[in-house]
């Protein structure tokens, strides 16, 4: 079994990579963060996705001598070129506040007819050696905003967001229905789906 560092300390997250990891039979065994309290959180300041799922692979890496997983994700919003992408989490200036992040959102795009919604969640996940060797993958989800948050099961931006084919919302989902269809679950499945070949000496 290797041992592979996630780069955060969400519980959640740390069970859904579990889950795709013995789900994928990938040799894993995954740490979280609460087992090297001596790492400090890295800062975000990567202008994508992926540099900032890098910067916290490496910084990870590097300070526990072991692969390091890190995801970074966001929700991209057609009608606001993209939007809120990488700021999704401190879209209204507090990192974390989902209400506020919410209602911003909403306000935002109010004027903006049903038939011109359209968003996408998008997740890069990164795997980063010691010896400072990287890989990176992407997962998208593509669907659109309505106007009145429906659903407690998610978080963030969920209540506001029906992936296509769906007439739910991300938040009416069931946990597991979600992890099928989500960027984090499709970003987390390919890296799985490679992490043999990646952590296994090269002949």
């Amino acid at each position: 079994m290797h041992k592979v560092v996630l780069a955060t300390r969400n519980a959640g997250k740390i069970a859904e990579l579990r889950r795709i990891l013995a789900e994928s039979g990938a040799p894993v065994e995954l740490l979280g963060m609460d087992s090297f309290p001596q790492i400090a959180d890295v800062a975000e300041t990567g202008l994508t996705f992926a540099e900032n799922a890098l910067l916290k692979a490496h910084a990870v890496a590097s300070e526990s001598g072991l692969p390091a997983i890190a995801d970074d994700s966001g929700l991209c919003v057609d009608a606001l070129n993209g939007m809120p992408g990488i700021f999704s989490a401190r879209w209204s200036g507090f990192h974390g506040d989902d209400k506020a992040n919410l209602d911003l959102l909403l306000a935002q795009v109010s004027d903006v007819p049903d038939g011109r919604r359209q968003a996408h969640f998008a997740c890069t996940a990164a795997l980063a050696l010691p010896s400072g060797e990287e890989h990176v993958v992407e997962g998208t989800i593509e669907g659109f905003l309505i106007r009145e948050p429906r659903g407690t099961n998610g978080f963030g931006y969920d209540p506001i967001f029906v992936p296509e084919g769906e007439t739910r919302t991300t938040a009416e989902l069931s946990p597991e229905e979600k992890d099928a269809i989500s960027h984090r679950g499709r970003a987390f499945r390919a890296l799985a789906a490679d992490l043999p070949g990646l952590l296994l000496p090269s002949s």
